[in-house]
């Protein structure tokens, strides 16, 4: 899943806040900053359609070889 990166300037006071927030949460500042943002935008009506996660790991094996010859 492809994420767009920006620079966010955020009072020093508001980050601790949401890096307690997260922590107890167990999710990392930035995930927490983003799920804040999604549960604003919901509170105001509007859907981001959550983008799906990319696969993860080793990729499957071509059909016919699978090593037992």
């Amino acid at each position: 899943m492809d994420k767009k990166a920006f620079a966010l300037r955020l009072d020093p006071a508001v980050f601790a806040a949401v890096e307690r927030l997260a922590s107890a949460e167990l999710r990392s500042a930035n995930a927490q900053i983003e799920m804040l943002l999604r549960e604003a935008l919901e509170a105001r009506g509007v859907t981001a359609r959550v983008t799906p996660a990319a696969r993860r790991g080793r990729p499957p094996e071509p059909k016919g070889n699978q090593g037992d010859e």
